[in-house]
């Protein structure tokens, strides 16, 4: 790589702030020579944090923002009064060209609604969707929507669709991901309509997709197929049920082996494999937003000094996948499927 990868960072977002943003940005450029940062929050907070870490002022540079949007605010409130906080400057470096990527733990509806404010929509998309990597035994499975489209029609179920499977492609380098969407049962009668609708155009709209058809739940961390399909409701709750689980099973296990001496000494043994079961079973604390004519990561509000230092490690990996290419050349064949798969179908997309 000859020329550093810039990520620019919202330090100010999420339940801790600078706090855990500062620490881990430095974190992040310890693990990877290869990227620089852009840190958007108030210089004052943000310079005795930055003093603690020398690596920060040999490769970050801070750009000051009077204003912080708040966790609990609406998006269009935030768009109305956000130009000049850190989330929108982390997202506008991007626009400018100062960094290929933005990563924020701040508001979800305010992160979609700036992001698609100032960088668009790219190749005729309504909306950006949330994506995570849902680690299972052979690999990950492609996760979307996780947060970002509470209510989806069939259309944007397709969309969805087809994004997926072109980030899997470019992100994990699989050739033809397989593609499922999540409902209730494998049965085709079942599900609410527009998850019956979708499973229909993608079925008869003639879109090059190996699309396998309903899945459920338990596929998600079983690989029956590579891209999984659903609603932001759905999603987000499926993929916090997850973390939930993961965080519980971690802890009973460090509490079961910390009971007596011989548990204890088998838990300091058994320390780094602990480590990378905890690892394994957790899914990662960013989502890409897919769609837009940019790059941003939204890592989980209460992140921790780790998750955020994997949140920018992982918008390094994604700039360079080539992603958004692969969605843009995907979705030419949405308007065809949705003409082939009759009128109900295109009255679903609008």
């Amino acid at each position: 790589m000859s020329q550093p990868l810039v990520i620019s960072v919202d330090a100010m977002g999420g339940d801790h702030g600078a706090s855990v943003v500062v620490p881990a940005c430095a974190q992040a450029l310890a693990d990877n020579p290869h990227i620089r940062l852009l840190l958007h929050g108030d210089e004052a907070v943000l310079k005795p944090h930055i003093a603690k870490h020398p690596l920060l002022s040999e490769r970050c540079e801070v750009r000051h923002a009077d204003k912080v949007i708040a966790m609990d605010e609406k998006p269009a409130q935030a768009m109305r009064r956000g130009k000049g906080s850190s989330m929108w400057n982390a997202i506008e470096a991007i626009r400018e060209g100062k960094a290929v990527a933005a990563v924020s733990a701040g508001n979800t509806g305010a992160l979609m609604a700036i992001s698609k404010l100032i960088l668009r929509m790219s190749a005729d998309l309504d909306r950006p969707a949330l994506v995570a990597s849902i680690p299972h035994a052979c690999g990950v499975t492609t996760f979307l929507d996780v947060g970002a489209n509470v209510d989806c029609d069939a259309g944007r179920l397709v969309e969805f669709a087809i994004m997926g499977e072109a980030y899997h492609r470019a992100a994990h380098g699989v050739a033809r991901p397989s593609v499922g969407l999540l409902n209730v049962g494998s049965e085709e009668m079942k599900g609410h309509e527009e998850v019956r609708e979708a499973n229909r155009i993608l079925r008869e709209g003639g879109i090059d997709l190996d699309y396998k058809g309903f899945v459920e739940g338990d596929d998600l961390t079983a690989g029956t197929v590579q891209v999984v399909v659903t609603d932001g409701f759905t999603g987000n709750v499926s993929l916090k049920a997850m973390e939930g689980a993961a965080k519980f099973m971690y802890s009973e296990l460090r509490a079961a082996l910390g009971r007596d001496l011989m548990t204890k000494a088998g838990f300091l043994l058994a320390r780094s494999s602990l480590r990378e079961f905890r690892d394994k079973i957790s899914p990662p604390p960013a989502a890409p937003l897919l769609g837009l004519n940019g790059l941003v990561l939204k890592c989980h509000g209460g992140a921790d000094e780790r998750d955020f230092a994997k949140a920018i490690q992982a918008a390094a990996d994604v700039a360079q996948s080539g992603f958004a290419s692969e969605i843009e050349r995907n979705m030419r064949r949405l308007p065809a499927a949705l003409a082939d798969a009759g009128p109900s179908a295109a009255d679903g997309a609008a």
